[in-house]
């Protein structure tokens, strides 16, 4: 794990030296994370502005620093954005019910403990693979990437 963190960060550090957006999968967890410019709660207004605008239910978006506050707990900038279309989500369920596990998509944007923001995703290879779909289904889960390009320009 260590060795994947390292691998990651030196990844990480080398696209920001080219001034390259970031979009970096750990091997381990499945996950995929970009850098937004963006305050919490903008990075996620404007990724709902992007899914409406292409027709992606919103089914819910979570305050969890609010709800901490709410009990008295202090937790930096963090929500979650939970969307998804019926199209592409309903074909994946009928040939692995299990991946109802990880639908509808989910993105989590949050913030550092230096002030900067982050979005973070399931990657679509993963969810194939924790699901033993056929790679055919990557399509249906791979907009994704591009919805959040879409919402950080």
């Amino acid at each position: 794990m260590k060795n994947n963190l390292a691998a990651l960060l030196l990844a990480f550090l080398a696209v920001l030296a080219l001034g390259a957006p970031v979009v970096a999968a750990d091997g381990d967890s499945g996950l995929m994370q970009r850098a937004s410019p963006y305050p919490v709660a903008e990075t996620l207004d404007r990724l709902e502005a992007v899914l409406l605008a292409k027709g992606i239910k919103i089914f819910a978006r979570i305050d969890h620093a609010g709800e901490a506050q709410g009990i008295g707990l202090d937790l930096p900038a963090t929500q979650l954005l939970i969307f998804g279309n019926p199209k592409a989500g309903t074909p994946l369920m009928q040939a692995a019910p299990t991946v109802g596990l990880d639908l509808p998509m989910k993105v989590l944007a949050w913030q550092d403990a230096r002030g900067e923001v982050h979005v973070t995703w399931n990657s679509p290879a993963y969810l194939i693979e924790r699901h033993s779909l056929e790679a055919d289904y990557t399509k249906n889960l791979s907009a994704v990437n591009g919805l959040i390009d879409a919402a950080l320009k």
